[in-house]
């Protein structure tokens, strides 16, 4: 939480595509979120944010990638140029109409997800080739104050599959460490300024606080993790 009711969130993957294509990212915003409410984070100038969380734990690099969704190439939306993105908040799943219609994914789609029916979307449309993008970052309100929100479902193929294959590692600071939720996750043996670097990551990283990281791989149910953190 960079706040109260304000959630951080950084997203980083690997893709390969022959077309410009786009991450869509749902987020939990309290209903009637006005357009302006989710601020984008550059973090071009970091772009090893998760090389160097990563090195906090003793694992093996993954090389998993969700798949991403196709793109937009304008869209009357505002559209921000974040880094090497050009992103977007859509306020709503009703509000896609107003992205040109190719970057649009169908109503139909998001009715089998009905959690998402007031969510908002964050969209970041990606250049086509192979590549590691610099991390995705922005901060939105929450109707969550007391979880930590990560966003795996995955949409590959406009269908909404009951499993997946997953391959994601997730990250976390939480102001208390001593929640059964924690149990499930590995715990940095040091202080996050011992293997990151604070003050380049624009207040996403807190320095004198350890990490918490949780490997999700293989065939798993195609949800959201939330986080109990109050």
């Amino acid at each position: 939480m960079s706040e109260p009711s304000r959630q951080a969130l950084a997203y980083q993957m690997r893709f390969g595509s022959d077309a410009d294509v786009a991450m869509i990212l749902p987020l939990p915003v309290p209903i009637g979120t006005a357009e302006d409410a989710l601020k984008f984070i550059n973090l071009k100038g970091y772009s090893t944010f998760f090389t160097d969380l990563r090195s906090g734990f003793p694992f093996p690099r993954s090389k998993g990638s969700p798949v991403a969704s196709p793109a937009m190439p304008r869209a009357t939306l505002k559209v921000e140029q974040v880094g090497s993105f050009e992103a977007s908040f859509v306020p709503t799943s009703a509000d896609f109409s107003r992205l040109d219609p190719r970057f649009s994914i169908p109503k139909s789609t998001w009715d089998k997800i009905p959690l998402y029916a007031d969510y908002g979307f964050a969209v970041f449309k990606l250049r086509k080739g192979e590549h590691e993008a610099h991390p995705m970052a922005f901060t939105f309100p929450t109707r969550h104050p007391e979880k930590l929100f990560f966003p795996t479902v995955h949409i590959h193929d406009g269908e909404v599959h009951e499993k997946e294959d997953f391959d994601h590692h997730l990250y976390c600071q939480v102001n208390n460490s001593g929640l059964f939720a924690m149990t499930r996750w590995d715990e940095s043996k040091q202080l996050a300024s011992a293997f990151t670097k604070p003050e380049q990551s624009k207040q996403l990283i807190i320095g004198d606080k350890h990490v918490f990281h949780l490997r999700m791989k293989g065939q798993l149910k195609n949800e959201d993790v939330f986080l109990g953190t109050a």
